[in-house]
């Protein structure tokens, strides 16, 4: 990996986040109503809400209130939240680790099962893994996450008694009880994801296998697992590495309703509940960490790349 290329990537994304910032502070004084009244109350006289103006900076001129904004962000200050009085900042470390741990789970099992299915439906073109291939992704993109999330409910929960329907127990209390519960909403946040990468990865594997450089290959003597391994499926995880990058968005987006439906105390569920309170510093700073981490998996994804793929950090070097 050549550093003109990482450079250029870091400072795209800086250039993206500082561009997000903007458009967070913009569209959320764009919202109809007064932040102020809301967070002085229905029952509050005008002196009250002045008061709040004053206290949070919001009758100052727009220019003055971002630059203060994000003055406090870049030292680590989110603020207070408006709704429980407490930080921000802790309240965010509090509900991240758990949507971390749903959304690695879920890529890892959207992984496993989409990549693999992928591969072997490619190998076996028209046979049975390739039918049943097809179905298993169909049946991931056809249904929704909380249609899924209910009926997994419904059946693991209820009727067998074997998964408990909701909860959450930190990792480091107990690792057992914690994969449990985090089990369901892992399998119904990853189902999406898994068909798409199966789809994907079946697709890219099709066109990899009937390349000149795999054909070069198998005439050299290659055996089929080499041929495989090695030769179609490193070029074929280029197109499935921007699956993943992409998808992300798609996660965090599933996450809000996963965590409502298994009550699990994660970030999600942290966005809706600032929704309905109106609590503007917290979707604020919760809808810009969202945006951070989805710019920061982009740009792992596009030094990744370069190590699938050398041609692109040559280029990208030169750009």
């Amino acid at each position: 990996m050549t550093a003109n290329y990482a450079l250029n990537r870091i400072l795209q994304s800086l250039v993206t986040l500082v561009l997000v910032s903007l458009v967070v502070f913009a569209g959320l004084r764009a919202l109809p109503g007064d932040p102020a009244a809301a967070i002085a109350g229905v029952e509050a006289d005008e002196a009250a809400v002045q008061a709040v103006r004053e206290e949070y900076g919001l009758d100052q001129p727009l220019p003055v209130q971002y630059a203060s904004w994000i003055g406090q962000v870049l030292r680590g200050d989110f603020g207070e939240s408006t709704s429980t009085g407490l930080p921000i900042g802790d309240i965010l470390l509090e509900r991240i680790p758990v949507t971390l741990e749903l959304a690695l789970l879920s890529l890892l099992f959207a992984a496993l099962i989409g990549l693999t299915t992928g591969v072997l439906a490619a190998v076996r073109r028209g046979g049975v893994l390739d039918w049943l291939g097809n179905g298993v992704s169909l049946f991931g993109l056809s249904i929704p996450n909380f249609w899924l999330g209910l009926l997994c409910v419904l059946v693991f929960a209820v009727w067998l008694g074997v998964l408990p329907a909701s909860g959450f127990v930190p990792f480091a209390e107990s690792p057992i009880e914690n994969l449990e519960r985090m089990l369901l909403p892992a399998f119904v946040l990853g189902s999406g994801l898994a068909a798409v990468l199966m789809r994907q990865m079946r697709s890219s594997m099709l066109d990899a296998l009937t390349a000149d450089y795999v054909r070069t290959a198998r005439a050299k003597g290659a055996g089929g697992v080499r041929v495989v391994g090695v030769h179609a499926l490193r070029n074929s995880l280029i197109t499935v590495l921007t699956i993943l990058g992409l998808q992300l968005g798609g996660l965090i987006s599933g996450a809000v309703v996963t965590e409502q439906i298994f009550v699990l105390p994660g970030f999600g569920k942290l966005m809706v509940d600032a929704v309905f309170t109106r609590d503007y510093p917290v979707i604020q700073a919760a809808v810009l960490v969202s945006a951070v981490g989805y710019i920061a998996v982009n740009l792992l994804v596009d030094l990744l790349y370069s190590l699938v793929d050398p041609r692109i950090r040559v280029r990208g070097g030169t750009a």
